[in-house]
């Protein structure tokens, strides 16, 4: 797996972990991170929209393709 599969899965098993929290669970799992590779790469998985960040704790980002498409079924142009 790469850095995000890394990340993304330390944040799914966790459910709504700190910073310090994936760290040690990828510390855990044999991924040493050092501090600057997990900040890149959470910052990577935010610009990208995969990942949420509310007051310092991850999430991963809610899938929204039902509201979206129910959306586009009912607008009017």
């Amino acid at each position: 797996m790469d850095r995000k599969a890394w990340v993304r899965k330390a944040i799914e098993a966790l459910r709504d972990p700190g910073f310090r929290e994936i760290q040690a669970y990828l510390d855990e799992e044999g991924e040493a991170f050092s501090k600057a590779e997990l900040e890149a790469t959470l910052k990577t998985l935010l610009a990208a929209g995969e990942i949420e960040e509310v007051k310092g704790r991850y999430r991963l980002k809610r899938k929204s393709g039902g509201q979206e498409a129910f959306e586009r079924l009912f607008q009017r142009e």
